[in-house]
């Protein structure tokens, strides 16, 4: 009997799509300078690099200080390594919070690729000669750079940094410094905070600032710069050119000063000299959040978590470098959230080349591929030669 003309038609079926198979290995050793805390990918993102081939090494305590166990990310499908050089020797990709260290840099394989902060302030000619000397691909979250020209990385630990170096700054003022709170009460004055740079810091420590009710000045040395702060406060706050006669008449009124004034993809620059903070009155405090490139006050000296302060011309000092780390949970799942679609996409295009070439925002990043360096701006800071990274992955 003739089967029906109906049953002889094409009939709908599911189909399954299968992302093509990658296997890449990532390799995250536990931080050791700077009295880092943060671990740049947490459980939650290991497990979803997993699901999508990559492999994951993870040194033993890596995440302890951001409350993440080993326990938590052998469950996310990461192996825990007990010893810093296996993970350079097994892994084709290390990703990092800090620079290398000395140490590490002995460890590097020929061709693997780096993800770490630079440090510009602190940046040697010797740090890169070896990277290229073993044909590093290296990739500095200071110059990530989005289709809008943020930089994601920087921008969000930027946000925390402002907040947190308000709260820094109400400890400080109460108890090492000029015993006053940072917010007025009746009958009793606020604050002053003066802010240098109206940045992605300065944004969110003048928001924290203007929370606790403290008299705000911003300063810049680009007047578009401030307009752009104070539409994104949504509040009249007191605003100027950075200058030296209106610096001299500001900082003997300031009782907190906070350095946050940077240049993109370059050494932070002093603009108060020490002679301006011996004005200062006693027992004010100076946040330089800047110091990390260099700072923006001449007394500035880097200090640690354990060490955080010191004490100059009678001013009290909080430059620690790494003031997000001081929140390293926080701090950690932020910088999780912005790195883990960059990783997620070398799944799509198969390697750093392919991804280089096609135009993805990693381009930005990369400061030396093969044999060359290929940041414009550490070249000029070293005096080195570069060449443009697209000239390399043709």
């Amino acid at each position: 009997m003739p089967q029906s003309a109906a049953t002889l038609q094409p009939q709908p079926q599911t189909a399954r799509l299968l992302r093509p198979s990658f296997s890449w290995t990532i390799g995250i050793p536990r931080e050791r300078q700077l009295q880092e805390r943060r671990v740049p990918l947490i459980p939650a993102a290991v497990r979803t690099l997993t699901a999508r081939g990559f492999q994951v090494l993870i040194e033993h305590k890596a995440g302890e200080y951001a409350s993440f166990s080993d326990r938590d990310y052998a469950e996310a499908g990461a192996t825990i390594v007990y010893h810093p050089e296996e993970i350079f020797e097994r892994a084709e990709c290390i990703v990092k919070i800090t620079p290398l260290t000395p140490h590490e840099i002995q460890f590097l394989r020929h061709k693997q690729v780096i993800f770490s902060a630079v440090h510009m302030g602190t940046l040697r000619k010797e740090y890169i000669q070896a990277l290229i000397d073993k044909s590093i691909t290296a990739i500095g979250y200071e110059f990530l750079q989005a289709k809008d020209g943020s930089l994601p990385i920087m921008r969000i630990m930027s946000e925390i940094a402002g907040y947190a170096a308000i709260q820094i700054a109400s400890e400080l003022l109460a108890q090492q410094g000029r015993a006053m709170l940072l917010g007025g009460i009746t009958g009793v004055p606020p604050a002053r905070v003066l802010i240098l740079g109206a940045g992605t810091v300065a944004l969110h420590a003048a928001r924290a600032a203007l929370g606790f009710g403290c008299a705000v000045t911003v300063l810049d040395e680009e007047v578009y710069r401030l307009q752009r702060l104070r539409t994104a406060l949504g509040h009249p706050i007191a605003t100027g050119l950075i200058q030296p006669d209106l610096l001299r008449e500001l900082l003997p009124q300031t009782d907190v000063l906070i350095g946050a004034l940077y240049r993109k993809g370059a050494p932070a620059h002093l603009v108060v000299p020490a002679e301006m903070v011996a004005q200062m009155m006693e027992g004010s405090v100076i946040i330089d959040v800047a110091i990390d490139q260099g700072g923006n006050i001449e007394t500035s000296m880097q200090t640690t978590h354990d060490l955080s302060t010191f004490s100059k011309y009678g001013v009290i000092h909080y430059c620690v470098p790494n003031i997000p780390s001081r929140v390293p949970r926080t701090a950690s799942i932020a910088f999780s959230n912005v790195l883990l679609p960059i990783l997620l996409r070398l799944s799509d295009y198969g390697s750093i080349r392919t991804m280089i070439a096609a135009g993805h925002m990693l381009k930005t990043g990369v400061y030396t591929y093969g044999k060359h360096l290929t940041n414009h701006t550490v070249a000029r800071l070293l005096q080195m030669e570069s060449l443009d990274v697209e000239l390399l992955v043709i």
